[in-house]
């Protein structure tokens, strides 16, 4: 595997931790802003709307330009959001520096994503994209975690800062070793033409629908845990990086997996998730439901690169723009997902049904990818490899 993916993989760990870990500075930020949580909690779905929408615009917008050149324009922007963001002296600053930092993000990640599949065989793609992918799974284990205890302990702006000098290293790295490529001679036209592809379409909403039925349930899981498993409150951190385990040894298999059989190794996945999801439904048990959270890690994320590799056999030569497209896929169903959790909380169903919802999304999923795989047959003269 090149070195150089492995920077990528670095660069993704900064992109994801930043991403992620809002969620445990909320308390402190929204005391030092003097702003409600609620209304600090819109500094999360404002990076996520702008992932949604960026990605798509950033990647047409870089089509011809060199691919290293712009990986280093958006990683500076992106480390310049943090630096203004620490500086902030109020909530409306910081609410445009995480628009902007989302805009890169969501940029760095469709160019990072085509510049990964021009550095390695076709063979390979499913493994570099694992290690790519991996840096968010790595993020969610050890980034997310430290950026959290810093915002606790030295302010939420030091871990602002942290970001910003691990994004600086990503760009040395990025710099050094990777290598410059190029979209070549493929226009804005030829891209948007994946989009007359049905195929590609029912690939992105693969992507949705199982991103959805994930974080459906993961986003409750501290609640789910306690409230309903009798999990002591303290031992929620360590289950949830049990979590982040669980999806780095789905990954690493997934992504080997997936360059052999990648049909299959989505619904070996979806059928681990579904499994693990009934258990977390019915379990009052706090050991079982610990370890149906690691088996649901595994299976969350091993399906991820199948995910991305289906994208890109669906497209094919349009490799910049089904990379934005699936990064929008998947930050579709990380919004949708916890929403639709919440409406069945709300409704009365109680914390069980966050891990019912997840059910349904994984069962249209299947539905969907099923769909997908009769299309591929009859599309490609060669029988899809299974």
């Amino acid at each position: 595997m090149p070195l150089a993916v492995f920077v990528l993989g670095l660069s993704v760990f900064a992109l994801g931790t930043s991403e992620f870990m809002i969620t445990g500075l909320l308390p402190g930020m929204a005391a030092d802003l003097g702003v409600s949580i609620p209304d600090a909690g819109l500094l999360i779905s404002a990076f996520a709307i702008g992932m949604v929408v960026g990605a798509p615009l950033l990647a047409i917008g870089t089509l011809r330009l060199p691919r290293r050149r712009t990986l280093l324009a958006l990683l500076g922007v992106f480390a310049a959001a943090h630096v203004v963001g620490a500086l902030a002296d109020g909530y409306a600053v910081l609410f445009a520096t995480r628009v902007v930092a989302a805009l890169a993000c969501a940029g760095f990640w469709a160019v990072a994503l085509a510049t990964t599949i021009a550095l390695v065989p076709v063979e390979r793609r499913g493994r570099a994209m694992a290690v790519l992918v991996g840096g968010l799974t790595v993020a969610n284990i050890a980034g997310v975690p430290a950026g959290t205890f810093l915002g606790q302990h030295a302010g939420w702006r030091t871990a602002f800062w942290a970001v910003a000098v691990v994004t600086v290293l990503a760009v040395a790295g990025v710099a050094l070793l990777v290598p410059e490529t190029t979209g070549g001679a493929v226009g804005v036209r030829r891209e948007l033409r994946l989009y007359r592809r049905g195929r590609v379409w029912l690939a992105l909403g693969v992507i949705a629908l199982c991103q959805a039925m994930i974080f459906a349930a993961f986003s409750y899981l501290a609640p789910l845990l306690t409230e309903t498993d009798g999990l002591p409150g303290e031992w929620v951190p360590g289950v949830l990086a049990l979590f982040g385990v669980g999806a780095l040894i789905g990954i690493s298999v997934g992504g080997r997996l997936a360059d052999r059989r990648p049909i299959a190794t989505l619904y070996g996945c979806l059928a681990l998730a579904l499994a693990a999801l009934l258990v977390l439904a019915l379990t009052t048990d706090a050991l079982v439901a610990v370890a149906a959270v690691l088996a649901f890690g595994v299976a969350g994320f091993g399906a991820n690169p199948a995910l991305n590799l289906r994208a890109y056999q669906a497209a094919g030569d349009a490799p910049t723009l089904v990379g934005a497209s699936t990064t929008s896929a998947f930050n579709v169903g990380n919004t949708v997902g916890p929403w639709l959790g919440g409406v069945a909380i709300d409704a009365g169903l109680g914390f069980p049904s966050v891990a019912w919802t997840g059910m349904l999304l994984g069962a249209a999923t299947l539905a969907v990818l099923t769909v997908a795989a009769a299309v591929q047959r009859s599309d490609d003269r060669e029988p899809v490899a299974v």
